[in-house]
């Protein structure tokens, strides 16, 4: 049987095709998905169009995956179940959801969660799971509702925009970080109180400390972000840090942390305990999931798929986009 599948080669330009594979092709797995979504990350436009995280080639990228379970080796899961297989090497060292069919490793693979539907988990996606595990990690360093602003860098991403409204249904004062004037309506619409701009959120004179603003930061920017964050958390405030956008180097001293008791926690949705990232999956299906999941979506097909990549890059995509296979 041959399926679809959108398959990036790294001796050839950095520009994915559409090719026909055949199921022997896929690597070896566990559990065989008849893939309905995926989604749309910036870790995939990292693998297409950078190449640097893609490591083998060819390869199927798609770092998400949600589908029907076709056969299983592993008794967990049944012919029929619907299920979910995000991150960990998928879509960069093992084919992932850019196609019509995966072949994924049991223990990567979870069950689709009661309130779910499989297009919703996608526009969740890795994206949500990170936002839910960096809320519950903040939450489990004291933050609260009641505790002051909660500052969102990056906030039409797609950890950015899931994040605000996620924080905002629980409700919590949220300040959206961007620069785009345009999804000002769009934020306020999710649930964010205020706008910053992204310049109003970076570093540009070495300060150690400053007034205290914020209670608590999801950050998925990094960079000169980060820096600026670092010195403007109030006491005992903690800053959830996932993503790289504005960079990799931080500059710090010891002070916040020593005369503030400050938190900088690292969010990692790649490699976290299945036990961690089943109770996010369960809090994205509850208390968690947002109310305007189907109007924050870009839907496309494997044929869009290119162009897409090329604007997640340049920063010109906003919300959630999924892939309907």
């Amino acid at each position: 049987m041959t399926f679809d599948a959108f398959v990036l080669r790294k001796e050839a330009l950095l520009e994915g095709q559409i090719e026909q594979w055949d199921l022997e092709e896929l690597i070896e797995g566990d559990v065989l998905i008849k893939v309905a979504y995926s989604s749309v990350n910036y870790k995939d436009a990292m693998v297409v169009k950078q190449g640097n995280l893609a490591e083998t080639s060819p390869l199927i990228p798609g770092i998400d995956l949600a589908g029907t379970v076709v056969r299983s080796k592993d008794n967990r899961f049944s012919e029929g179940q619907k299920v979910i297989a995000t991150s960990y090497k998928i879509g960069t060292a093992h084919h992932g959801g850019y196609a019509e069919y995966a072949r994924i490793p049991a223990e990567w693979v979870i069950p689709l969660p009661e309130g779910l539907t499989l297009k919703e988990s996608m526009i969740l996606g890795t994206a949500g799971l990170t936002a839910a595990l960096s809320i519950t990690k903040l939450e489990q360093n004291g933050l609260h509702p009641d505790g002051g602003k909660v500052v969102v860098p990056g906030a039409t991403g797609g950890v950015g925009s899931l994040s605000v409204e996620m924080l905002a249904k629980l409700g919590y004062h949220v300040v959206a970080g961007t620069n785009k004037v345009e999804a000002h309506d769009w934020l306020k619409q999710l649930g964010a109180s205020e706008m910053v701009t992204r310049e109003e959120l970076e570093e540009s004179e070495r300060v150690s400390i400053r007034q205290g603003e914020w209670a608590g930061a999801i950050d998925a920017v990094g960079g000169k972000t980060t820096s600026y964050l670092l010195t403007t958390l109030k006491r005992g405030g903690s800053i959830a840090s996932s993503g790289l956008t504005g960079g990799v180097e931080v500059l710090t001293t010891v002070l916040p942390f020593i005369g503030r008791g400050i938190n900088w926690l690292g969010i990692d949705s790649v490699t976290c305990p299945m036990k961690e990232r089943a109770h996010a999956w369960y809090r994205l299906a509850t208390d968690l999931k947002p109310s305007f999941l189907e109007e924050t979506v870009n839907e496309i097909t494997l044929t869009q798929l290119n162009d897409v990549l090329t604007n997640v890059v340049k920063g010109n995509v906003k919300g959630r986009t999924i892939v309907k296979l």
